[in-house]
């Protein structure tokens, strides 16, 4: 569909909207938004244009990513990645904020990729994107 034009928001189920919160703060993001509607959402938005609804409606006893953590591989959406300007630095500021990494880095054919899991287990992949030249 050409109408489309790009990604608007990403939802993530999250079992508590403090310390979500807080995490993405310290990730540069900040509150919008909410908890607002039906089955509550809270908007928080990086100054880069990144937007990122909050779903408030966990299970607050299970926090275990099936998706992830399950020898069986279900289908669905794994991760997120954010693309940013400079791996070592982000790496480094991770280390600062007490962020573990929960892979890499790896140097591959696009860039150079690492690895975080929120408060509620989803990842987010950084990604130094050099493009795809590297795949031919």
């Amino acid at each position: 569909m050409k109408e489309i034009t790009k990604v608007n928001h990403v939802g993530l189920r999250v079992s508590d909207l403090t310390v979500s919160r807080s995490f993405y703060e310290k990730l540069g993001f900040e509150f919008i938004a909410g908890p607002m509607g039906p089955e509550p959402v809270a908007i928080v938005e990086h100054p880069a244009g990144v937007n990122i609804n909050f779903i408030l409606n966990a299970n607050q006893a299970d926090k275990d990513n099936i998706l992830m953590r399950s020898e069986e591989k279900y289908t669905g959406y794994t991760h997120v990645a954010l693309e940013v300007t400079n791996a070592a630095a982000v790496i480094k500021k991770l280390e600062q904020l007490a962020i573990p990494l929960s892979g890499g880095p790896h140097a591959h054919g696009t860039g150079t990729s690492f690895f975080i899991r929120d408060p509620d287990d989803n990842v987010i992949e950084f990604i130094e994107y050099l493009g795809l030249g590297g795949l031919k």
